[in-house]
């Protein structure tokens, strides 16, 4: 080779081989080079045996699915843009025209507006559930029924619903269920293994995480995950992935797998904090109620406590209440934006504190009664100093609720 350009392209040095340092390489690749003809017709994605494209796996993608596993206790991982991408691509797999889907009533909010937009244009049904009235999810399944979410605690409001039942239950009747593990992030309970010491295992069929939260606990990275025991179910799950062309950056990967190391510190600091402003909360007038698992008068606390290790187990670093209905909008809004060290802002599990007031009525079939009247606030608690945070909170409350 003469030309400098093509030497660049096609340089002979390769670089000695057993390197290692704590943190992974990075493999960036859309093209994946083969070793001859017969080597790209017979090299396989599917199994991880070998590398085929780059939206199909690298060695870093693989990596990371592999501690995802551990982190979860599943056997195989389906890496996703975001936690919304991975809900979609297991009801994209699962669900056909005529089928039925059901989703408790506290949902993560996008996973139901998939229900009532996307999946209803192409022939889906869905009804929503009490999550913690276990004779309402009975008598919902049907014939049609072919999937039930699952979600602990629930979205904004924190119930924490009887998982194990749940599972028995759908699993009686022949149905899969899919869990939105984002809150237990894999530390609060085991998905897979909801009664240790079972025979068989007792454990949801799929377990979903929003990688957005404590994996990467930056507030920089958007991913989700898919994780299943099951090796027949895993496939159905990767074909539609790699239909719909899924992948992720190498980057972002490589952030997440940064975070895993640090993710059981940060998540016990986040709820440590949480407690401390919870059972601060308690004792404000402002507040008719305070959400969160850990608390008797907070619904699903039984199951929770039964789950997640008793009095001192584990629970993610959110807590909402309901600001009482005495209190305008215009007076809530106002108490969110006197906050200083709360950021007004989606998602959670990252350094910052963040806030949002919430219209419960329009987010539920119907306003659930075991949440009083008023305007809900749902709060992300960071890395902060939780005594600089009750501070905070004490003088929004003293601004603008009077």
């Amino acid at each position: 080779m003469t030309d400098l350009t093509t030497t660049l392209i096609h340089h002979p040095y390769k670089p000695p081989e057993g390197f290692s340092s704590p943190q992974p390489g990075v493999f960036k690749a859309s093209t994946v080079i083969f070793p001859s003809v017969a080597a790209m017709r017979d090299f396989e994605w599917k199994d991880k045996s070998a590398y085929t494209y780059g939206l199909h796996g690298t060695p870093t993608t693989y990596m990371l699915e592999e501690r995802l596993c551990t982190l979860e206790g599943g056997l195989q991982c389906l890496l996703l843009p975001s936690g919304l991408a991975a809900i979609a691509n297991v009801a994209l797999s699962l669900l056909s025209t005529g089928d039925e889907v059901l989703i408790p009533d506290n949902a993560y909010g996008p996973n139901k507006t998939l229900a009532e937009g996307e999946l209803l244009s192409w022939g889906i049904s869905h009804q929503y559930y009490d999550p913690l009235d276990l004779k309402d999810l009975e008598s919902k399944i049907t014939d049609k029924t072919r999937l039930v979410w699952l979600e602990a605690a629930g979205s904004v409001t924190l119930e924490f619903p009887d998982l194990p039942a749940m599972v028995k239950l759908c699993h009686a009747r022949g149905v899969l269920t899919a869990l939105d593990n984002t809150w237990g992030a894999g530390l609060a309970f085991a998905p897979f293994d909801l009664q240790p010491g079972s025979t068989p295992p007792l454990g949801v069929d799929v377990s979903v995480h929003a990688l957005t939260k404590y994996p990467s606990g930056g507030g920089d990275v958007l991913m989700g995950s898919v994780v299943t025991r099951n090796t027949a179910l895993h496939m159905k799950l990767k074909l539609t992935h790699m239909r719909m062309g899924f992948g992720v950056g190498a980057n972002d990967a490589e952030a997440v797998m940064r975070g895993l190391p640090s993710m059981k510190l940060r998540y016990h600091a986040h709820d440590e904090s949480t407690r401390q402003l919870v059972a601060w909360a308690e004792t404000r007038a402002e507040f008719s109620q305070v959400l969160h698992p850990s608390l008797t008068s907070s619904p699903g606390h039984a199951q929770w406590l039964a789950l997640c290790g008793g009095e001192m187990g584990s629970a993610a670093g959110l807590f909402s209440v309901v600001i009482d209905e005495r209190y305008t909008q215009v007076q809530v809004d106002k108490f969110c934006d006197s906050l200083l060290l709360f950021k007004v802002g989606y998602s959670w599990g990252g350094p910052m504190s963040l806030v949002v007031p919430y219209g419960l009525k329009s987010m539920r079939a119907n306003w659930p009664s075991y949440i009083r009247r008023g305007t809900v606030v749902r709060f992300s608690i960071g890395l902060e100093s939780a005594n600089d945070l009750r501070v905070d909170l004490a003088q929004a409350l003293a601004k603008a609720l009077r």
